[in-house]
């Protein structure tokens, strides 16, 4: 064995135990993200809310991930991923601490602070994460490599869905009839023990999160070589030559409605399944939650598999309008039909992420980790379109309101076919 592959072998020992911590990360933004869609339910339930007032829990979440990731961009340009990670899980850890304050308030806004600070961490974690992936190898399997990483996110987010369903859903859901006939104490006693049962989910999590900061400050990270450009640029000349870069410009527009239309079928699929099938409660209807994401799972592992042999932006394109008819059966059919429908979406939807993120970061060079930071902040479309959704669905129906996340993946498709191409990219 000559010297080189003796360097080789421990340059990949090196690299084993951080990129299994690195993976622990998108497992555990996973979990947080898919947590939303309990509690949505579950303060509809609590605070007596209509669906665009629940429909706040993400507007408040991704809020945080837009306001950080320029932050978080910032300080991965001072500092290193390692830095970014551990400030990004202490203050995932502190977002969970503040749900038991919250709690003990019963106050619908404090909980949304809480949720903000949690996405605030989130937003330093991802655009860490997926930027330190897409560079340990060659570019041209860049998006293999970030949909390989992501396939273990689905594991969070079953786990985020399961953990709500069996310790925050009580079961008990009271009508008017019910609630008619219950004095004001027996009812303030009901709505209170609704929102305090998210209390020790969150400080479990807190607790989590804070011991993994402490465990990646004890990892020593191998150094990460990147592509320099002579000169040290600002942020602001970063974002003007990013914004002139077609293809990443319209990677981050399509990455804002992807997060849309993601955000917007999980967020309202149990108000959906309620919808659609009579008589079915918050926790059976979270069953067809758990579908979807058990099928987005599935469909992270058959895509890596597929973009073996199929462009990752053909693949983002079919994909995209295979779901254009899946979401357009749930608009014309609310009944058991269109919930499977939109539960088979979600195993069209599992590529498109980190497929949108690695065509937008595509020959990008030094810039990479602004660019990512711009990403992340796409993910507002979430906080923005999930309102949206909310508000068509108090005018007219939760099943009409499934046409914004149509419009959505009318617009992947296009980014599929023409949007992704690379027609000038940053000199280096």
């Amino acid at each position: 064995m000559n010297k080189d592959s003796i360097n080789s072998s421990n340059s990949q020992k090196l690299m084993l135990i951080p990129l299994v911590l690195i993976i622990s990360l998108f497992f555990l933004w996973g979990m947080a993200n898919n947590l939303n869609d309990i509690l949505i339910s579950q303060f509809k339930k609590a605070f007596q809310l209509t669906d665009f007032q629940s429909g706040l829990v993400q507007s408040a979440f991704y809020l945080g991930y837009f306001f950080f990731a320029l932050p978080a961009s910032m300080v991965l340009r001072k500092y290193n991923y390692k830095t970014g990670i551990i400030i990004g899980l202490l203050l995932f850890s502190l977002g969970a601490f503040l749900f038991y304050p919250a709690a003990q308030n019963a106050t619908y806004g404090f909980f949304l602070f809480a949720l903000f600070v949690i996405a605030s961490g989130l937003a330093f974690l991802e655009t860490a994460a997926n930027p330190y992936v897409t560079i340990l190898g060659s570019p041209q399997t860049a998006a293999f490599r970030l949909n390989l990483a992501q396939a273990f996110n689905p594991i969070g987010c079953i786990t985020g869905i399961l953990v709500g369903q069996y310790f925050i859903f009580s079961g008990v859901e009271h009508d008017e009839a019910t609630l008619s006939q219950m004095s004001s104490s027996a009812i303030e006693a009901y709505y209170k023990s609704e929102i305090h049962a998210v209390e020790t989910p969150y400080l479990v999590i807190s607790t989590v999160a804070l011991l993994f900061s402490i465990l990646f400050a004890l990892v020593k990270f191998p150094k990460i070589q990147e592509q320099k450009s002579g000169k040290k640029d600002s942020l602001i000349s970063s974002l003007s030559h990013l914004w002139k870069i077609k293809h990443f410009k319209l990677a981050v527009f399509t990455q804002f409605f992807y997060m849309g239309a993601q955000v917007c079928i999980w967020s309202f699929m149990i108000r959906y399944a309620k919808f659609s099938i009579n008589g079915i409660s918050d926790f059976d209807a979270a069953h067809y939650l758990t579908f979807s994401l058990i099928a987005l799972t599935v469909g992270r592992f058959a895509g890596t598999f597929f973009m073996k042999y199929i462009k990752p932006n053909k693949l983002l394109a079919i994909y995209a309008i295979i779901n254009i008819v899946l979401v357009f059966i749930g608009i014309s059919s609310p009944n058991l039909i269109g919930v499977w429908a939109l539960v088979i979406s979600s195993f069209f939807m599992s590529i498109m992420y980190p497929t949108i993120f690695s065509l937008g970061l595509n020959q990008l060079g030094n810039e990479t980790k602004t660019a990512s930071s711009i990403l992340v902040m796409a993910i507002v479309g979430g906080a923005i379109l999930t309102a949206v959704m909310g508000f068509v669905s108090d005018i007219t129906s939760i099943s009409m309101a499934m046409i914004v996340p149509l419009v959505c993946f009318v617009l992947i498709a296009l980014y599929g076919l023409y949007g992704y191409k690379v027609k000038n990219s940053i000199k280096l």
